[in-house]
């Protein structure tokens, strides 16, 4: 997939005649907007996983609190799901996205400065709301992309889903050192928290370019593009909906507890950082070898069958201690797990005029917020039983194959 630079002026970018040669640099754009990806997910959600051990050992948590941590981000992912339809309707999302990355870097840093549970179980929740923000903002604009590119589509989404994959190697290969720079300082991890806040930083400068270039796509064509065709209705999706809620429930206690549970079983600290900087590469990948799924059904195949290898990836570190398997179960978990949220941004954009899609994402998205609240505090509710962080895993895997059972009822609309 070559990426031609643009020869005509920037103002012609919004949908050439027929007659012009599109130039837009639409995987540089793609690749550009998934630093979105990478801040609101990659870094604001998942970098706690590696910040959670020296963080719970440090301040003497119990499983059950530092599974809410993640529970709070959950919240205030929620929070702002709801809050974006009402957001869409009075700025764009370019501003949403920029202002959403922003506030997220903002209130990432904000978490090295307390000790206290209270505070931080705050921060989480508002870098929650943000993140939120920026993910539904920018997987609209890469809905947008695809729709001017339809052969690429899948492979456009996927490229911007899989740049939390980017955010998660930075979190894996830049917070160990960070942490060992910091050991004879107080509360080293907070140095950690404040390093990836001005990682997220950089990347929200980076955005402003294809914020630029995509505010100037926008117009009244995808207004009139929207004018008809079916209206977005929760129970037209309600399978799907219900799938992706067990997903919610299912992928965020593997994400939120995996390095602990490695820990546990006593894997080095860079056997830790290789696992999960290959998690975090296999994300990126995953773009290209889900793309032609994403493109092929209308209906909630893709998210069952993702869902369904998701949970099979889950459950492995909960049965077994041999490396090589482990390290087998993150390459899966990365290369599929966030093509299942390509694959409902998909399913909306296949059976949904543009105008709807903001409705349709921003409904998964709810739904999807809904289950990373309950996740993290039941499994981190059953590490603290008997079994420990294991049986959570089972409870996160069974999760994922319920959701995949419910997504394939999902039909595509007429």
């Amino acid at each position: 997939m070559h990426d031609q630079r643009p020869t005509a002026p920037r103002h012609s970018l919004p949908t050439p005649p027929g007659d012009t040669p599109d130039t837009t640099p639409y995987v540089r754009l793609a690749l550009a907007l998934s630093l979105g990806a990478a801040v609101s997910l990659g870094i604001t959600r998942f970098a706690y996983g590696l910040l959670l051990p020296p963080m719970r050992e440090d301040l003497g948590w119990s499983y059950t609190l530092a599974g809410a941590m993640n529970t709070f981000n959950a919240l205030g992912y929620l929070v702002g799901a709801l809050a974006t339809p009402w957001l869409m309707r009075r700025f764009s999302p370019t501003g949403l996205l920029l202002a959403g990355s922003l506030l997220a870097s903002l209130f990432m840093g904000l978490s090295g400065f307390f000790t206290a549970a209270a505070p931080l179980l705050a921060q989480r929740l508002l870098a929650g709301v943000a993140s939120a923000l920026v993910f539904i903002a920018g997987g609209l604009l890469a809905a947008r992309l695809g729709a001017r590119q339809p052969r690429r589509s899948g492979f456009l989404l996927g490229l911007y889903y899989g740049g939390t994959g980017l955010g998660i190697v930075v979190s894996a290969l830049g917070v160990p050192p960070v942490l060992a720079a910091a050991a004879q300082q107080a509360h080293a991890w907070a140095w950690a928290w404040w390093a990836l806040a001005l990682v997220c930083l950089l990347a929200t400068a980076l955005m402003a370019w294809p914020a630029r270039v995509l505010s100037r796509m926008e117009g009244p064509s995808s207004a009139a593009q929207g004018a008809r065709g079916p209206v977005f209705r929760v129970r037209d999706f309600l399978p799907a909906l219900a799938g992706y809620a067990g997903f919610g429930v299912g992928y965020i206690g593997y994400m939120t507890f995996v390095i602990a549970l490695l820990r546990e079983q006593g894997s080095p600290a860079a056997a830790i950082t290789t696992f999960y900087a290959l998690l975090g590469l296999a994300v990126i990948a995953s773009s290209r070898i889900w793309a032609g799924l994403l493109d092929r059904h209308r209906d909630g195949q893709a998210l069952a069958r993702l869902n369904a290898l998701l949970g099979v990836a889950a459950i492995v570190p909960a049965l077994t201690a041999s490396w090589p398997l482990v390290l087998a179960s993150g390459l899966v978990f990365g290369g599929v797990f966030l093509s299942v949220v390509a694959s409902t941004t998909a399913l909306v954009r296949h059976n949904l005029p543009p105008a709807q899609w903001a409705a349709g994402i921003s409904a998964f998205t709810i739904v999807f917020a809904a289950g990373q609240i309950v996740g993290p505090t039941v499994v981190g509710f059953i590490a603290d039983g008997p079994g420990g962080l294991a049986r959570g895993l089972v409870f996160s895997a069974i999760a994922l194959w319920v959701g995949a059972a419910l997504a394939t009822r999902q039909k595509a609309l007429a």
